[in-house]
This record gives C-alpha cells, structure tokens and sequence, in this order.
C-alpha cells in the first residue's frame, strides 16, 4: 500500500472546530491524526484529548459506556 495515497474524509464543522483546537502550530491533520493514533490504549487518548470535549450529559455518557462495554463481554 502506498504510504503517501491521499484519502478525503467528511466530518461535522463542530468536529473539525474540535480538531483544530488539538492540532498544533505547524502539524498537518495527517500529523496529528498520527499523534493520537499513536495512544496505545482508549485512556492514554482521553489522557490526551483532556479539556478538548465538552460533555452535556457526563451521567448518561457514563451509563452508555459500560452497557457497551456489558455488551462486548456477551
């Protein structure tokens, strides 16, 4: 596969408002999707993207992660 294949991606303005705010001075998007997919697990990346996302709801955000989670181990 060639390492250098340009792909288009559609996200919501809201997300690419977000994105903006992790990307640094001078990183391309590609550079810093690079960097988060770089978290070796889903804690380090929400170590990273800390302060980055606001949460309406952080109770029920909490109730949906673990039934996902009840769900995978069925």
């Amino acid at each position: 596969m060639c390492e250098n294949m340009v792909k288009t991606l559609t996200i919501k303005d809201s997300v690419y408002n977000k994105l903006m705010e992790l990307k640094r001075e001078n990183e391309s998007f590609s550079d810093l999707f690079e960097r988060l997919a770089k978290c070796k697990n889903s804690r380090q990346l929400l170590v990273r993207l800390r302060g980055s996302v606001d949460f309406k709801d952080k109770d029920q955000m909490l109730s949906e992660i673990y039934a996902s989670r009840e769900e995978r181990r069925y």
